[in-house]
């Protein structure tokens, strides 16, 4: 009898945790779905907030890479169009630069035109570094067009002027910033450079020396910028290179005038002067 009340007792003991623990099993699920139903609700508003984010970036990207094949289009359009300048001659300049001027609308109305429609609104600011290199480009192939034809140089409002047809009226339109047209400023000394050297082998030593003090005068302008550009070191390397396209240009057109004895009948010239020598004119 002892052992079977001792064993009644036990067992009613057992049950009672039995029932204990499942009422606190119980007690802490109810407890902990009240705030996963919270933190669930908070989660999927984060996820819709990080899905929009995700897909702006996406576009943005897209937009990024649409933008750098435009201005890789504008690049080697442009280069085209200073190739053809460089075909000039004495004997065909009109010619020439005619041909580099249509060549160079059709750049304005094909490449260029995709690039300012990519870029409509505020995102040319964002977007500054996927297109720089072909603007620059485009900015020395239509500035050296002019200089050839007219002697000045395209300035800054006069290029934006030409985009503004190519805008929608309704939202910003693309104005390429004094930053890049600068750049494409320093990049036409090198291509104005060997145009010189190109005219003086045809005999041109006048346009040579006209473009001398052109390319002087822009590194004279630039070299009081420069020291105010604090975050452009990209037109710190270019001021080297442009010193050496001066220094290169002026060697050209001193050599000749001192030694033109030498230059001249070997350089452009069908029929030799020996005047220039210091005799008389064979007969």
């Amino acid at each position: 009898m002892f052992y079977a009340g001792t064993f009644h007792r036990f067992s009613l003991m057992a049950t009672k945790r039995q029932r204990l623990h499942r009422f606190t099993e119980a007690a802490m699920q109810s407890s902990t779905k009240r705030p996963r139903t919270m933190v669930t609700a908070e989660s999927s508003s984060v996820k819709d907030a990080f899905g929009k984010y995700a897909d702006y970036l996406n576009e943005l990207n897209d937009k990024r890479e649409r933008v750098v094949k435009a201005s890789r289009d504008i690049t080697i359009n442009s280069k085209k169009v200073i190739f053809q300048v460089h075909r000039m001659s004495k004997d065909n300049r009109e010619e020439v630069l005619e041909k580099a001027e249509m060549d160079l609308a059709a750049v304005t109305e094909q490449y260029v035109a995709r690039l300012v429609k990519e870029l409509a609104g505020n995102d040319f600011w964002k977007l500054r570094r996927a297109y720089s290199p072909g603007v620059q480009e485009y900015v020395e192939a239509a500035t050296l067009c002019k200089f050839c034809k007219t002697g000045t140089l395209l300035n800054l409002d006069e290029i934006n002027a030409a985009l503004l047809p190519l805008s929608d009226p309704s939202v910003d339109p693309l104005q390429i910033n004094v930053l890049d047209y600068l750049l494409g400023l320093a990049d036409l000394t090198g291509e104005l450079m060997r145009l010189a050297i190109g005219r003086i082998s045809d005999g041109e030593l006048e346009f040579a020396e006209k473009i001398c003090r052109f390319v002087r005068e822009i590194y004279r302008v630039l070299t009081l910028l420069a020291p105010d550009m604090d975050d452009s070191s990209e037109m710190k390397t270019k001021m080297d290179t442009m010193l050496q396209s001066v220094v290169k240009i002026e060697n050209a057109c001193f050599s000749v005038r001192v030694r033109g004895s030498e230059y001249i009948p070997l350089l452009g010239s069908d029929v030799p002067s020996y005047s220039l020598l210091g005799v008389a004119d064979l007969e």
